[in-house]
């Protein structure tokens, strides 16, 4: 059995869900409050954060280095090019959600609205939602430029990199963070990945104290 302690929010872990339900993983979910440093879960990862997976009888972290083992252990349906090039592509725009777009725009929305107050971190930081609100305007445009060229974000097969911008959009999704309308690339781009049977785990979540907007789960938007 594979097992993912995982926080659903989380765009990191819900980057791990996607390929684990892309390649048909069977997997089992356990929800970690990771915040409180409990020591069960700090023996599985000191550095105290999720996604951890429990595979091959070993204990894995950080989401990119398991989304690239779970890529060599089971290569179908692949999603990282065979040529250097592509590869690098896709690693680079991970790295640009991971980092870039995180940094500036899921921890000054997502973090500052539903993250303080699940971990009892104090009140939002209106400044930091701005400044969130103003950056995601700039990654929108970026993306739809990007789109404009390529069928998918890194080439004209989807990949991890798909799943990466994905994840960390669905979690601003969940809050209403997210204007559909300032760009039609990325919204037929999201439409199709959001009616992936893997992304189906994700539209079913629900976090206590924060419903999710109606047309979260509509493939329709």
């Amino acid at each position: 059995m594979i097992t993912l302690y995982h926080s659903p929010l989380s765009p990191f872990c819900r980057k791990l869900r996607l390929v684990l339900a892309e390649k048909r993983l069977e997997v089992e979910l356990v929800e970690e409050r990771y915040w409180e440093k409990n020591v069960d879960f700090l023996r599985r990862n000191p550095a105290g954060k999720v996604p951890v997976l429990r595979i091959d009888g070993k204990t894995l972290t950080e989401s990119t280095p398991i989304c690239e083992y779970l890529e060599d252990r089971y290569p179908e349906p692949p999603l990282m090019p065979k040529s250097t090039d592509g590869r690098y592509e896709v690693r680079r725009m991970v790295s640009w959600f991971d980092d870039k777009f995180h940094h500036e725009v899921t921890a000054n929305l997502l973090y500052e609205r539903v993250n303080k107050k699940l971990t009892g971190a104090g009140y939002p930081d209106s400044g930091r939602i701005k400044a969130g609100a103003k950056a995601i305007k700039y990654h929108l445009d970026y993306m739809g430029w990007l789109l404009d060229q390529r069928r998918w974000l890194a080439g004209d097969a989807m990949t991890l990199a798909d799943f990466a911008a994905a994840a960390h959009l669905s979690s601003l999704d969940y809050i209403s963070d997210v204007d559909w309308n300032r760009n039609e690339n990325v919204r037929e781009w999201y439409a199709k990945i959001k009616s992936r049977p893997a992304f189906r785990s994700l539209l079913a979540d629900q976090v206590p104290s924060f419903p999710p907007p109606q047309h979260y789960a509509d493939l329709d938007f």
